[in-house]
């Protein structure tokens, strides 16, 4: 079952195959050093080309999507724009230092820290138990993140 569990929205179920160009891209990923920002570029670009599975489209620019231009200064809809002008993610990144705020080494330090252990003893972890036990993982005691579980959820680890 695919989910954007930051807030709660679920997808899938025994009906839903998914397609490659459905995921964004992981969590971990990185542009100019910041992790999930390829994440919320990819999911701007799918949902733009009707390629993003439908149940992520209430929650664009909410979560962790929200935090992350909040971080950056920027404002989702502004930053949805810049991106289907077009460009690369580094970019886009460039675009957000130069409209909002540039972040220096440390704040990336903290940004990659706190978006890579999301749901890990933190307001978000009610969030990731419940998606765990409805994707069938709430015995995967290795899932103690959010994006550890969007690599089980979306198919990139086992």
């Amino acid at each position: 079952m695919l989910s954007n569990a930051i807030d709660g929205s679920t997808f899938g179920g025994d009906n839903y195959t998914s397609n490659v160009v459905n995921k964004p891209r992981s969590a971990y990923d990185k542009a100019g050093g910041m992790a999930y920002f390829p994440r919320m570029l990819d999911k701007i670009r799918l949902f733009a080309d009707d390629q993003l599975h439908p149940d992520f489209h209430p929650n664009l620019g909410k979560g962790a999507d929200g935090w992350c231009c909040d971080f950056l200064r920027v404002a989702y809809p502004d930053l949805r724009v810049r991106v289907l002008a077009g460009g690369t993610d580094e970019q886009v990144l460039e675009w957000c230092f130069t409209t909002g705020r540039r972040l220096n080494e440390i704040d990336l330090r903290v940004w990659n820290a706190y978006i890579t252990k999301l749901g890990w003893n933190d307001d978000v972890t009610p969030t990731l138990n419940k998606r765990k036990v409805e994707s069938g993982l709430a015995d995967r005691d290795d899932i103690v993140t959010m994006p550890e579980y969007f690599e089980v959820d979306e198919g990139r680890k086992a």
